[in-house]
């Protein structure tokens, strides 16, 4: 499969080959640098929001109270216990950023496991393609690995528990979303959304400036495809 991979990735830049430098490309340097640039984007995403405040500091990303408990979270700052939302906030970031080292052995495996279909839809597809086919390949596994963490993580904070409680009754009666069923839950899934978020846009780097990259091989790939 590998090698049916290489001469498919090899037929592709062939197609291209109108474009300055892509004929002097080996299967090998496409191949390789196609895994490069992927292993290269999903590294980076992961290490940024790994780290301390990775989350917590990032708009974009920032996990915010479930819409469900926007209410409640006004009345308890009028009543002055707006502290403990606060400490339900920092506590959901922190186990966000503590989950997320997890995704990075599942991404790689994803890129060795890619099929030609994949592939293809990669090198041709737009600026997220790559970021679509590692949300396919990823999700689920992902998710498993980041609910015992996020669980551990929020295990302690009793608002996290009455949330939990509400959440259930609200779920039965159609007034809560299944993904917000449990605190849980809802982070595990937005820190899935962050990953995925931070991914898209390293892939767009890579695409829109290969000359950028530090790798000279991903230069080389990405550089003759842009031309």
């Amino acid at each position: 499969m590998q090698r049916l991979t290489v001469l498919f990735v090899s037929a592709l830049f062939a197609l291209q080959a109108s474009a300055a430098g892509v004929e002097d490309l080996t299967s090998s340097e496409a191949s390789s640098g196609l895994k490069e640039a992927l292993i290269q984007g999903a590294g980076k995403a992961v290490s940024q929001l790994g780290s301390a405040d990775g989350f917590l500091n990032n708009p974009q990303v920032k996990i915010p109270l479930p819409e469900s408990m926007k209410k409640a979270e006004k009345a308890m700052r009028l009543f002055g216990m707006g502290d403990q939302a606060d400490e339900l906030v920092l506590k959901m970031n922190r186990a966000a950023e503590a989950a997320v080292p997890e995704a990075k052995a599942l991404l790689v495996n994803s890129v060795k496991q890619m099929s030609l279909a994949d592939a293809k839809n990669i090198l041709t597809g737009g600026d997220d393609a790559a970021t679509q086919y590692f949300k396919k390949t990823t999700s689920a596994p992902m998710a498993e690995k980041f609910l015992p963490i996020v669980t551990k993580a929020t295990e302690n904070v009793q608002l996290a528990q009455q949330y939990n409680q509400f959440a259930a009754t609200g779920l039965k009666y159609g007034l809560v979303k299944k993904e917000q069923a449990s605190l849980e839950q809802y982070v595990t899934q937005k820190t899935l959304d962050g990953v995925y978020l931070m991914m898209a846009q390293e892939e767009k780097a890579i695409r829109s400036n290969p000359l950028g990259q530090a790798s000279s091989l991903v230069k080389k790939v990405f550089g003759a495809i842009g031309q």
